[in-house]
């Protein structure tokens, strides 16, 4: 996977912080690409943010700039990071795994909605063995250190027809602030109390073990090495880095596989029409067949837009997506954003959007 080496964020919550030393960086990768942008006439967006998402947004991307000659130059430094580069107007757009609340939103004067849905899943790499049951509240026991072998007797139960080794359990989590790992966190927590009195949820926490990796890649490059690891990724960077996922024990007491029926069957629940600023987390959803860690990514961007015309190109971009992007999506296991939810999306750009003199932008009528 590409990721980029030269910002490293950290986030709380919907809260970030980025290092003035890697700030510059991104400010100087910005200037940049003005700089190149006042030669050319194609135009270019500029994003950052979420890891989960970047698979998805390259991929978009990619296939946009071939039908448009539009670049969509989107960086996968974290969704703290996204949050910060959005507030501070360094970018188009941010994207982050982590909804803000509408007060927040007020405050930074930004629009918030959903692009797309995904699973997170728990990935591990024990030699000789290929699948694994597992239920919330032993992952939970697991990532707190609480069961620290294999062949505990926890684990052994939940897989009666395999040999499970002794071997000491890694765990492998994120270093860096994360919206894959709020989403895991908030899962961990409505799974135990305990987890949730003594560790918490969040973007960036005290782990009570385990290593850290940057990145959704950095946790799969770690899972791959290292035999006796387990860890949590969005799940094409499972896919991609052919790492072995285990099932989990869902909210209706269905072991599940994780896969895009599963991640759909979670996200059939999502009220968005009853979402305050798209505010919506779907972990532990109820479903037969629904996968318990499902998250979304959000795109932020500033509501009063000084340049309209460059936030028509910022819409378009993610209205293609939402009608065009759906078969791209899908070959990596997202979860497209279900058509009732779009018309809400894009009535909230006719109503929300607008230019510096209170001016609706408005798309041209977009025509499939």
């Amino acid at each position: 996977m590409i990721s980029s080496e030269w910002a490293r964020s950290s986030e709380e919550e919907g809260k970030s912080l980025v290092s003035a030393k890697n700030l510059d960086s991104v400010l100087d990768w910005v200037l940049l690409k003005m700089l190149i942008g006042s030669c050319a006439l194609a135009a270019e967006v500029t994003g950052a943010g979420s890891t989960f998402a970047y698979p998805i947004i390259s991929k978009w991307a990619d296939v946009y700039k071939k039908e448009t000659g539009t670049t969509v130059n989107y960086q996968s430094i974290g969704s703290g990071g996204g949050i910060k580069l959005i507030q501070s107007h360094t970018v188009d757009f941010g994207a982050s795994d982590i909804p803000l609340q509408a007060e927040q939103l007020t405050k930074s004067g930004l629009l918030q909605f959903p692009i797309i849905n995904g699973g997170i899943v728990p990935i591990f790499h024990l030699n000789s063995v290929n699948e694994l049951q597992l239920t919330g509240p032993v992952l939970t026991d697991i990532f707190s250190g609480k069961i620290k072998k294999w062949n505990h007797p926890d684990i052994v139960q939940l897989n009666p027809n395999l040999t499970i080794p002794d071997r000491d359990i890694t765990v492998v989590h994120r270093s860096d602030g994360s919206g894959t790992t709020f989403i895991w966190t908030h899962y961990l927590s409505q799974i135990s109390s305990s987890w949730k009195e003594k560790t918490g949820e969040g973007s960036a926490i005290n782990w009570p073990t385990g290593i850290g990796g940057k990145g959704n890649e950095g946790v799969a490059s770690y899972v791959q090495r290292i035999n006796g690891s387990i860890g949590y990724v969005e799940y094409a960077y499972a896919l991609q880095n052919k790492i072995n996922a285990a099932r989990l024990k869902n909210r209706s007491g269905e072991f599940v596989i994780p896969n895009a029926a599963s991640f759909q069957s979670a996200t059939t629940h999502a009220t968005w029409n009853q979402s305050l600023g798209f505010y919506l987390l779907l972990t532990n959803m109820p479903g037969k067949n629904s996968w318990p860690i499902v998250g979304s990514t959000f795109i932020l961007i500033q509501k009063t837009q000084i340049k309209p015309e460059q936030a028509k190109e910022i819409l378009k971009f993610f209205r293609w997506a939402y009608h065009h992007g759906k078969s791209l999506a899908q070959e990596l296991d997202y979860i497209s954003v279900p058509d009732p939810a779009v018309k809400l999306i894009e009535h909230s750009w006719k109503t929300e959007l607008k230019d510096q003199n209170d001016t609706s932008i408005i798309l041209p009528i977009y025509s499939k």
